[in-house]
């Protein structure tokens, strides 16, 4: 209840902001916005153009996901691994994004940008994370693990597991949302067709400010709704072995 009251209260303060300033390159109000986003929303390609730029940012993030956890196991169980992979990790840490932009746009296209910026921009986070996961895990379960002769397997889910999931949810929270930013500065930059980045890119370029807003919209829901369908599924997959893998695991 508070929360919607304060909420409320911003965008109030927001529609009064945007009916002293009375102009619209400059500002538009809640009741502009939604009027825009309207106006986007009945037409045809709408679905197609936000279907297109969450599928990109998505894949993006999954495969920055996916190689980040391998790179973090491989380092933590091989040591020359981690002597070459963190200098590249730091690499990336440290490149400005802007620069991966431009050399992206080179080797890889404006179609596939998109992608290979949220991988690029994401993976370090994933990977350094992990890896404290991994070195986080108490030496004392590891030995009583292999003093009970547990399997490979249940020693990474009943020892490994618990650990790491702490430091994967917190990284995950943070890169979703950097996923998102990156991607989408990537799509008004290269314009890729179709992407919600375009048409943010034509609103900018014919100071359409209401249309600027209203996709700024779309891509804020896009990401929220990624984030508690992906979060969702990592806290079940962060449940207790019983309640994951059923009883009978537990035998």
């Amino acid at each position: 209840m508070a929360k919607g009251a304060i909420i409320a209260f911003w965008l109030v303060v927001w529609q009064l902001v945007d009916t002293l300033v009375d102009n619209r390159l400059i500002l538009t109000g809640p009741v502009r916005t939604l009027q825009a986003l309207g106006e986007q929303a009945t037409k045809a390609g709408f679905w197609v153009i936000c279907g297109a730029s969450f599928g990109r940012i998505a894949l993006g993030f999954l495969l920055s996901f996916s190689v980040g956890i391998c790179l973090a196991l491989l380092s933590y169980r091989v040591h020359l691994v981690r002597a070459f992979v963190e200098p590249i990790v730091s690499l990336l840490r440290t490149i400005p994004v802007v620069t991966f932009i431009i050399m992206l746009l080179i080797w890889v296209g404006n179609q596939a940008l998109t992608i290979y910026l949220s991988f690029l921009i994401v993976l370090p986070l994933i990977y350094t994370n992990m890896l404290a996961g991994f070195e986080s895990v108490d030496t004392q379960m590891l030995e009583m693990a292999r003093v009970f002769r547990l399997s490979r397997w249940r020693t990474f889910m009943y020892v490994y597991r618990p650990a790491f999931m702490p430091f994967l949810s917190s990284s995950c929270k943070i890169s979703l949302g950097m996923s998102w930013k990156s991607g989408i500065m990537a799509e008004v930059l290269a314009t890729p067709k179709p992407s919600i980045g375009k048409e943010m890119s034509q609103a900018r370029t014919y100071l359409d400010t209401p249309s600027l807003f209203a996709w700024t919209v779309v891509v804020m829901v896009l990401s929220w709704l990624f984030e508690k369908a992906f979060m969702a599924l990592l806290k079940r997959v962060g449940r207790p072995l019983g309640g994951l893998l059923g009883k009978d695991d537990d035998r």
